[in-house]
């Protein structure tokens, strides 16, 4: 009976968490608040509550609703530092998604007010203070978002790598580089990959030079946890599969190179010009002309 209960549990979790986010994607926001209190009322304020709460927090930032979205990400905050004076951040997955999706949001929020500094000295005391957990890339990222675009570009740990060696970025100078940051379970980056092959093209004669960082994740195919080794030939298996036009690429694999630009998001794509500084930083799918025009200007 117990198993029974524990199941139970373990899909009211979820539910919670999937009925917000169809709400929201049915623009339902008062829908997805209510269901939200509804599983409040009856489970407390735990974890898988403020992941949800924070999908509603992202919901009033994508409306540009800044004071509403700041609300529900400090009120997130508060109840995840409580939290953590009796556990550690990354013990489950849903506290850390919460907490750094209420960091983001807030960073954001300040950012869009113009106060870019004061977003990017929130970002930096909490990489001080969670650095070692999951949710440092993410914060990275948004760290990246406000302020590395025009900075040198931070090198790439290449010691470990797929197909051909990569060259280190202070050797590219002189070249625009462009780093394709993927993970072989990633959808959108294989929807990605046709583009950058047929820019790749297009561009490489004029001294366009690509490499595609990506790392480690525990598991290969079907989600099935596999050592360091195993998951290695994994991923040079999808990358030669899903990518046949792009196998003169040089691909790093280091979890370093995902922290360091904040690449929580894949892709990730990262423009550098031929100074070597970041023209573009783009978490996210990037269309054919979208990229091919950011290249252009590099050029």
């Amino acid at each position: 009976m117990t198993g029974v209960v524990c199941l139970l549990c373990f899909l009211s979790l979820a539910d919670v968490i999937q009925d917000v986010r169809v709400a929201l994607e049915e623009n339902q926001l008062e829908v997805a608040i209510s269901r939200l209190e509804t599983y409040r009322d009856g489970h407390g304020i735990d974890p898988a509550y403020l992941e949800a709460a924070s999908w509603v927090a992202r919901a009033y930032l994508s409306r540009q609703q800044l004071e509403q979205a700041e609300h529900w990400a400090k009120q997130i905050e508060t109840s995840a530092h409580q939290m953590l004076e009796h556990r550690q951040l990354d013990a489950e997955p849903h506290l850390p998604l919460a907490l750094g999706a209420a960091i983001e949001v807030e960073a954001q929020c300040l950012a869009l007010q113009g106060q870019s500094s004061q977003a990017a000295a929130l970002l930096r005391r909490n990489l001080v203070t969670y650095g070692h957990t999951s949710i440092r890339a993410r914060l990275q990222k948004n760290l990246n978002l406000i302020g590395l675009a025009g900075q040198t570009a931070p090198p790439l740990a290449i010691t470990n790598y797929i197909g051909i060696r990569p060259t280190p970025l202070s050797q590219l100078k002189g070249s625009p580089v462009l780093l394709f940051f993927w993970a072989h379970w990633c959808v959108d980056c294989k929807q990605e990959g046709p583009i950058l092959s047929q820019l790749n093209s297009e561009f490489s004669a004029k001294g366009l030079k690509v490499q595609a960082p990506t790392q480690y994740y525990g598991y290969a195919a079907n989600g099935v946890e596999a050592t360091p080794g195993d998951e290695f030939t994994y991923i040079g298996r999808v990358w030669q599969h899903y990518y046949p036009g792009l196998q003169d690429i040089p691909v790093p694999v280091s979890k370093g190179n995902f922290d360091k630009y904040g690449a929580s998001t894949t892709p990730t794509l990262v423009l550098i010009d031929r100074q070597g500084h970041v023209a573009v930083y783009h978490p996210g799918f990037m269309s054919y002309n979208d990229l091919r025009a950011a290249i252009e200007r590099a050029m």
